[in-house]
């Protein structure tokens, strides 16, 4: 039986996932051929259709609603899960400056777009962010992953929480990320697959220790404390299942999106 193409991104809520549906400790309706690279790569294929099954950013999401439906489990939504914008002193507007984010496609370049205007986006690996602002080489940088524990390490500072301000402006969680599913794969596949990642989850949960060596042959920072806190920031209740409030923020999310122009209206419904 032919694998089925399955991308995420090497960051530890991803491998802690993904890690029993990929090392054959679940049930799937098809076997599972993991795919990993970081997420604008897989935001960036998924405009051409790539993958059938993949993690995605929601801003990505916006514009292939027509190709893929989420599923509800397996994503990134949630409270205290934002990216930051960090800089090496306070700033008090960011008119003019230069600063460094993980993507176009990123929902943190969405969010960002959404509360601020004037800036210049300089578009790197979410990785090299932050020794590029402590260099000098940008005035501010926008900081998601790993980043979010690690920046107080480069003498960097928090201009602001984008996840406090959605919530302050929304009073609802943030979407950050979702698994997708190209919709050429049926109906009763998709939901067959999102039992699966239901699945692999509740395993990840019942047996964490068993996931460690996995996430830490992927993850940029190896400390174990900062994994298992990276685990507990972005998979929650939510990335079992999105249910009722997840829907409503992220129809939020694409309302503001789509009436600042930042993303084209959809028919199509968001999950399946």
């Amino acid at each position: 039986m032919e694998a089925l193409s399955l991308g995420y991104s090497p960051c530890p809520n991803d491998t802690f996932i993904f890690y029993a549906l990929t090392h054959g400790r679940v049930e799937t309706p098809l076997p599972v051929a993991p795919v990993l690279e970081d997420v604008e790569t897989l935001n960036r294929w998924a405009l051409e259709g790539r993958l059938p099954l993949t993690k995605l950013s929601y801003a990505a999401y916006g514009r292939v609603r027509d190709r893929y439906v989420a599923l509800r489990s397996g994503g990134a939504l949630g409270r205290g899960v934002g990216p930051l914008l960090v800089a090496r002193r306070p700033l008090a507007s960011l008119e003019g400056l230069r600063v460094a984010i993980p993507g176009r496609n990123t929902t943190a370049f969405l969010l960002l777009s959404l509360y601020a205007e004037g800036f210049s986006p300089v578009e790197v690996r979410y990785d090299r962010i932050l020794p590029m602002v402590a260099q000098g080489e940008v005035e501010a940088g926008l900081i998601i992953h790993e980043s979010r524990f690690t920046y107080p390490n480069y003498g960097l500072l928090r201009v602001v929480d984008l996840g406090e301000w959605w919530e302050g402006e929304t009073g609802l969680p943030l979407p950050l990320g979702a698994i997708l599913a190209r919709r050429d794969l049926g109906e009763e596949l998709i939901r067959e697959l999102d039992r699966a990642v239901r699945r692999s989850l509740e395993y990840a949960w019942a047996h964490p220790e068993e996931t460690l060596p996995y996430l830490k042959a992927h993850a940029q920072e190896l400390s174990e404390e900062v994994i298992w806190a990276h685990v507990r920031t972005y998979v929650n209740a939510f990335s079992l299942d999105v249910r009722e409030e997840g829907e409503k923020a992220v129809a939020r999310l694409f309302a503001e999106a789509e009436a600042r122009g930042l993303l084209p209206p959809s028919p199509e419904p968001l999950f399946l």
